[in-house]
C-alpha cells in the first residue's frame, strides 16, 4: 500500500503536549480517510535543530508518495523548508489546523500565522502543493487533504500503467491519436500496440473446450431478448480469450481494439461482447483505438476507484446532452440485468448488442485532450437521467434503444463549444475536485464547462 508522510509542526514556545495532541488527532483523521501514514510528531524550531534533523532522518528511512505539512501553531518558515527541501520532488499539502472555543473565548496557537508565512514561500520555490486550512467551528477539512494525497498516489501509479491497443487510428480519426513521448512525460502511462494478426493467431489456437466454457458460464448468464446465434457467441468467447491472454502477459490496465475498420470490416464481427467480458474481468475498455480515452479511463479509475465508462454524444438539447453507446456498457454501471440482443447494423453480420439500462444519478464527464501542444482536461458536472425514447437509424428492425443517459449540464452551449471528442468518460458523483487535484500535480490545465 502507498504511504503518505506526515509532519506535525509547532513553535518551540507553544506547550508541546498541545501540539502533539492536535497533530495526532489530525493524523488519525487522515488514517480514517484510508491513508497509511509515516508520522513524525512534533517538530519545533529548536535552536540546535534536533527535532528537524530527527524528522529528516526518520522520513528518509521510509518510502511515501506525498507529504503532509500539518501546522498546529506558529512555526518559522525555515523549520519547515529545511525538511521539505529533502522531498521537494513529492506533492505536498500545507495543512493549517485552527483554534478552538473554551466557553465564549477563542483559544488559538496562531496556526494560520504559520501557514500564511509558509504558503507563498513554497509557491515561490516551485513546490507542487495544495494549501488547506481548518476554520474554527467548522468540520475539519481532512478529506480535502486526503483527496490530494490520493491524487498524488494516483499520479505515481499512472507512471507505471499500460494500455494495450489492437491496431491504430480506427476510421482515420484525428481525435483518438496520441503522442507517446509527451504522454509519458506529462501523464505517465504507456500505450502499447499489438497486431490484430496476433489476436487472430491466438484465437485460432484455442480449444473448443475453452471457448465453450466462456459461452456456457459467462455469455449465457446475460439476459438475451431473443436467441443468439451460437457461432456469434463462440466468436465473442474466442476473441475475448485471445485478447485476455495478451493483456495478462503484458500487464495492461486498459484495452482498445480497432473496431469499424478492424473487427467489423475484416472479420465481420462487432466486438461489443469482447469488451463486455473484458470489463467483467476488471479491464478498462473503449473502442475505436481511442488512445486518450483509454488514458482517461485509467486516470479516473485511480482517482475514484469505481468503474469509469465511455459514452458518446448523439444529440445536444437546450439543457441536456444525449450520450449513449452503439455497443456496450460495463456490467458495473448497469441498472438491473445485463441485457443483450442479437442485432445487425448496416452491412455487418449479426452480433451481440448490449441494450442494458444505465444507472442514473449525479455524474462527472471528462476527457483528456492534447491541445496546441499541451494536455488539457475538459470536464463538466451533471445529472444523468433516464433518456427519452430514441433509436439510432440503421439498426435492423426492431431498432434497439441503446444504453444511454440524458445528462443535464449547466450550460450546453458552453460545453458544446469546448467539446473535444465524441467519446467522454463518465463516473458517478461530483469528482471535479479530485480531477483538479490530479491535474495540478501533473501540470495539466483544467477546462470546465
Amino acid at each position: 500500500m502507498s504511504k503518505v508522510g506526515f509532519v506535525g509542526f509547532g513553535e518551540v514556545n507553544t506547550p508541546v503536549d498541545v501540539i502533539i495532541t492536535r497533530c495526532k488527532a489530525a493524523a488519525e483523521e487522515l488514517e480514517n480517510e484510508g491513508l497509511e501514514l509515516v508520522k513524525v510528531i512534533p517538530v519545533a524550531d529548536d535552536y540546535e535543530e534536533v527535532q528537524i534533523n530527527a524528522a529528516i532522518a526518520a522520513l528518509k528511512k521510509e518510502s511515501f508518495d506525498a507529504l503532509v505539512l500539518c501546522v498546529a501553531g506558529w512555526i518559522p518558515t525555515h523549520a519547515v523548508v529545511k525538511i521539505t527541501e529533502h522531498f521537494r520532488h513529492l506533492p505536498m499539502v500545507l495543512w493549517g489546523l485552527c483554534g478552538w472555543m473554551e466557553g465564549d473565548k477563542l483559544v488559538t496557537t496562531a496556526d494560520q500565522a504559520g501557514t500564511s508565512g509558509i504558503r507563498a514561500t513554497l509557491e515561490d520555490m516551485g513546490y507542487t502543493f495544495k494549501y488547506v486550512y481548518n476554520t474554527v467551528g467548522r468540520p475539519s477539512r481532512s478529506k480535502k487533504v486526503a483527496d490530494y494525497c490520493k491524487a498524488a498516489i494516483a499520479a505515481k501509479n499512472l507512471r507505471h500503467q499500460k494500455a494495450g491497443m489492437a491496431g491504430y487510428r480506427d476510421m482515420n480519426l484525428y481525435g483518438t491519436l496520441f503522442d507517446g513521448c509527451s504522454l509519458k512525460k506529462v501523464v505517465g502511462p504507456e500505450i502499447e500496440s499489438f497486431e490484430m494478426l496476433e489476436m487472430q493467431q491466438r484465437y485460432e489456437k484455442l480449444s473448443e473446450a475453452e471457448v465453450n466454457d466462456v459461452v456456457e458460464n459467462r455469455i449465457k448468464k446475460w439476459r438475451f431478448t431473443a436467441p443468439a446465434n451460437e457461432n456469434a457467441m463462440k466468436m465473442a468467447a474466442g476473441y475475448y480469450l485471445a485478447v485476455k491472454q495478451i493483456a495478462e502477459e503484458r500487464g495492461y490496465k486498459a484495452i482498445s481494439i480497432k473496431d469499424v475498420d478492424g473487427m467489423k470490416k475484416l472479420i465481420g464481427f462487432p466486438p461489443a461482447p469482447i469488451f463486455m467480458l473484458l470489463q467483467e474481468d476488471g479491464y478498462l475498455t473503449v473502442p475505436e483505438n481511442d488512445s486518450l480515452g483509454s488514458v482517461t479511463l485509467m486516470l479516473m479509475k485511480e482517482l475514484v476507484g469505481q468503474t469509469p465508462f465511455y459514452l458518446e454524444f448523439y444529440e445536444f438539447f437546450d439543457d441536456t446532452v444525449l450520450a449513449g453507446v452503439p455497443d456496450y456498457v460495463p456490467s458495473q454501471v448497469v441498472e438491473g440485468d445485463v441485457t443483450v440482443m442479437p442485432a445487425a447494423f448496416g452491412e455487418l453480420n449479426e452480433g451481440i448488442l448490449n441494450i442494458s439500462k444505465v444507472k442514473t444519478g449525479e455524474v462527472t464527464m471528462c476527457r483528456l485532450v492534447y491541445k496546441k501542444g499541451q494536455y488539457v482536461m475538459h470536464m463538466v458536472h451533471g445529472n444523468g437521467k433516464t433518456p427519452r425514447k430514441w433509436n439510432e437509424c440503421g439498426w435492423a428492425d426492431p431498432a434497439p434503444q441503446l444504453p444511454s443517459l440524458e445528462i443535464e449540464i449547466p450550460n450546453v452551449e458552453e460545453f458544446a463549444q469546448k467539446v473535444a471528442c465524441q467519446h467522454y468518460i463518465i463516473t458517478y458523483g461530483d469528482n471535479r475536485e479530485k480531477i483538479r487535484n490530479l491535474c495540478s500535480i501533473l501540470g495539466i490545465e483544467v477546462l470546465e464547462s
